[in-house]
């Protein structure tokens, strides 16, 4: 694996939300703030931005206006996150946020995006933007905002699923949520695996696990039965413990995301995430 990928593995390690619910009290610091601004303001561009009418149900244009502004304030918007002192790595660390947000000649968006906006996490750490201490706000406050914004942009523009694997992928949009919620519900004392196909025990307990969120957009989003349109999800809702499902997914995120060519060809490397090998 080279090293940027492992640099963003090592960030946001699943330990750091083992056991612990969404809601639970961390520290909040000016960084993180003004990166809920940052997402805050991309929410507010897509109410700006409604959806034109065109023959085709999926795929809205009205995305590539979105996007363009996007891409015009990309990096005033990095910097404003970032000291006076670090400004200079505002454009290289603009590119990533760029590219988390879906691709806007397809207008489509997958794991690929969703992995690119781990990378944007990744160099504001890597930087000395984002500390250690941040990294229950990164995963619960940050990631979780960037997630409703990615799923507004979804529903509103209707956006394809970026090489989904349909029935046999986990999630037509979405992998780490997944490795990060199973970790929340690891040791839990009441909430199985089994219970998440349940739609009463997701609308009572998605406020407080995101995987359980991730199910309850899943539901939203698809008709018919769970085991029909999400047959992988439905497979793991079999499996004995949480602990388990979060090993199995790890696994399945480095063979399936990190290390698919379809997904990292279009991964982005420079002077922060390097393109090198591990060294052993």
């Amino acid at each position: 694996m080279v090293s940027a990928l492992a640099d963003v593995i090592s960030v946001f390690p699943v330990r750091a939300v083992k056991g612990k619910q969404l809601t639970c009290a961390y520290p909040c610091s000016e960084t993180v703030k003004k990166l809920l601004s940052l997402l805050g303001t991309l929410d507010r561009w897509i109410d700006e931005t409604p959806p034109v009418d065109q023959p085709s149900r999926f795929g809205n244009k009205a995305y590539r206006t979105w996007y363009a502004k996007l891409d015009q304030e990309a990096e005033t918007l990095v910097s404003d996150i970032l000291p006076s002192n670090l400004s200079a790595a505002a454009p290289e660390i603009a590119v990533y946020l760029k590219e988390a947000v879906g691709n806007s000649t397809r207008i489509d968006y997958g794991t690929g995006h969703e992995a690119a906006f781990a990378a944007f996490l990744c160099c504001l750490c890597k930087v000395g933007a984002l500390r250690v201490e941040d990294q229950l706000a990164i995963i619960f406050k940050v990631f979780d905002r960037y997630l409703q914004v990615m799923r507004k942009l979804q529903k509103t523009y209707r956006m394809e699923p970026a090489g989904s694997q349909g029935v046999w992928g986990l999630d037509d949009f979405q992998f780490l949520p997944f490795i990060w919620g199973s970790s929340q519900l690891i040791d839990h004392p009441t909430l199985e695996p089994r219970h998440f196909v349940e739609e009463k025990v997701v609308n009572e307990h998605h406020q407080d696990y995101m995987f359980l969120e991730c199910i309850k957009f899943i539901n939203e989003m698809k008709t018919g039965p769970f085991a029909e349109h999400s047959n992988q999800l439905w497979n793991i809702s079999a499996v004995p413990t949480w602990a388990k499902v979060n090993q199995g997914l790890i696994r399945m995120y480095k063979a399936e995301c990190l290390e698919k060519f379809p997904v990292i060809q279009h991964f982005k490397f420079g002077s922060l995430l390097s393109i090198q090998p591990v060294k052993p």
